[in-house]
């Protein structure tokens, strides 16, 4: 960007799609990506940052982000949409311009489980109405379309009250309790031109009218005690509208709900092998994502210490397993927007989310989808509770603290936890979690690395593998290469063979302790390059030193 773009910016009003922060210090990230969310939702903008923002605009010189190029990684990294940096030297400071291009088409970004838009020069979470459009841009929508050989009448009164009554409890509008039959479908748009919907048929429809209209939409429940192949010891089919068994389901599901228990000081705490949320999500997320247009049915299969969901046709266009947690893309809007309606989601897409962060809270493995493909989605949620001890340290954290993280600080904690690198472009984030007293730090500079906090381990009686996990200080890596360099002898040691004694060790800090114990004349070296060979000083005399 040249000054003369600059400028002109300058000269702009601030809107949805232009933000100017003074920022002359420091500036929050996740502000950051937020905006940048926004802008992008709105069709794109830029991010000013080391200027006023009341005109006339006076440039007053940042200090954030000191490695810009970083920065837009980890917007990319928090967002998936890739963010332009640029930083010029004006006569008054220094300024940082963040270019963000338009959201891709029929997709609204977010920022851990939030989509963000602009009003005016303010920054607000996206409304239902908001996102509905968005996602009309793509393509047509099955589930909203009309059956036309279906009458209201296939439609099961029990079902309609079961809706009623939740939106109700949801929005506490008594209105909905009175309304006429006809007249509520239509404000849940699910009647059109006196004709049901398929999301009506699917989601209220009687049996024999679903059995006439649309058989494949049923869905299929087996239990095995074993994983062993062979028949299920209790299968049933379910052939009707989804809210006249929805509840039924998951009481079948927590019959065989079996509980862990884990000591926690004085008391026996028990964890549900399935959590409610979690697989009530899954359902939901199966049932109103599926392909209609496909044979098949959506299959719920439980065993002793893990559920899997599968649904016909494949994820819906854009989405992978890779990006489930930040891409939504629901495939029948019609039918998500009831369940919504209904409390049964908390937001339209956002079942992923929160199963990744039940898993991650209570200790268990991450939900997997690996063995999905085209046909079908297969999602495996797992109930073994693998470590309680995580699980007792969240607590410990407080659930108020736990409501601010998102999705990503949760997947964070949780690569941590299991010894996972982290990308160097979450550390803004990491310190934020640092600063919070849920990380610890270990080392200076890019070499450092994160660990959980000492709370955990000494709650957890494992003092002894932070011990471990913290690796060894400065001083006793250099003993240790001493120690190597006079094991070799007069033949000397190669670079090589110190990565070899501290392989935790990057090259870079390799190199710093190699270069603080030449300094101390406690080791020199001979020659250079891949030949040079590192000596005690005390061996060599001064003619042989540090050739």
């Amino acid at each position: 960007m040249l000054i003369g773009e600059l400028h002109r910016l300058l000269t702009e009003p601030e809107g949805e799609r232009l933000e100017f922060k003074k920022a002359q210090n420091r500036f929050s990230f996740s502000e950051l990506v937020k905006y940048c969310c926004a802008i992008a939702n709105e069709g794109g903008g830029s991010v000013v940052l080391g200027v006023s923002d009341r005109r006339p605009r006076q440039v007053v010189g940042t200090r954030a982000f000191t490695e810009p190029g970083r920065t837009a990684a980890g917007i990319f990294q928090q967002l998936h949409h890739p963010v332009g940096a640029a930083e010029m030297q004006h006569t008054n400071g220094r300024v940082l311009v963040f270019t963000v291009p338009a959201r891709p088409r029929g997709v609204a970004l977010e920022v851990g489980g939030v989509a963000w838009m602009r009003t005016g020069d303010s920054l607000i979470q996206m409304d239902h109405a908001r996102k509905k459009t968005i996602y009309e841009e793509l393509s047509t929508d099955f589930s909203a379309e009309m059956c036309v050989t279906a009458a209201v009448e296939d439609l099961a009164p029990e079902a309609i009250d079961i809706l009623r009554s939740r939106w109700r409890d949801r929005t506490l509008n008594q209105e909905l309790l009175h309304k006429p039959v006809m007249q509520f479908l239509v404000d849940a748009e699910l009647v059109i031109d006196g004709r049901p919907t398929w999301a009506a048929l699917i989601l209220l429809g009687k049996e024999l009218a679903l059995r006439r209209e649309l058989p494949q939409a049923e869905l299929k429940y087996e239990y095995r005690s074993t994983e062993i192949a062979g028949p299920a010891q209790q299968r049933i089919e379910f052939r009707a509208g989804y809210f006249l068994y929805l509840d039924r389901l998951w009481d079948l599901i927590n019959q065989r709900n079996s509980g862990q228990h884990f000591q926690e000081g004085l008391f026996l705490r028990e964890i549900s092998t399935f959590d409610e949320r979690s697989v009530r999500e899954a359902i939901n997320n199966a049932v109103s994502h599926r392909d209609y247009t496909r044979q098949g049915s959506v299959f719920v299969r439980q065993y002793d210490r893990r559920l899997i969901v599968e649904s016909p046709g494949g994820f819906p266009e854009g989405i992978t397993p890779e990006n489930i947690l930040w891409r939504h893309y629901p495939r029948n809007r019609r039918i998500a927007e009831t369940l919504e309606r209904a409390g049964l989601v908390e937001r339209s897409g956002q079942g992923a989310n929160l199963m990744f962060e039940q898993a991650i809270r209570q200790g268990k493995a991450l939900p997997e989808y690996s063995y999905s493909d085209e046909y079908q989605v297969t999602l495996n949620l797992q109930g073994l509770v693998q470590d309680p001890d995580f699980l007792r340290f969240l607590e410990h954290v407080g659930e108020q603290t736990l409501l601010t993280f998102s999705t990503q600080d949760f997947l964070l904690l949780d690569r941590i936890r299991r010894s996972e690198k982290v990308d160097p472009d979450q550390r803004p984030r990491l310190n934020e979690l640092r600063n919070a007293g849920i990380l610890e730090r270990i080392g200076h500079g890019r070499g450092s690395r994160f660990i959980l906090a000492t709370e955990y381990y000494r709650r957890t009686g494992r003092l002894g593998e932070r011990t471990r996990r913290r690796g060894l200080d400065r001083r006793t890596k250099m003993e240790f290469l001493v120690r190597h360099v006079s094991d070799r002898g007069s033949a000397g040691a190669p670079f090589r063979e110190f990565q070899q004694v501290l392989p935790d060790c990057t090259e870079g800090e390799l190199k710093s302790l190699l270069r603080s114990l030449r300094e101390d004349r406690r080791l020199c070296v001979v020659g250079r390059g891949p030949a040079a060979r590192w000596h005690l000083a005390e061996t060599l005399d001064e003619h042989g030193r540090d050739h």
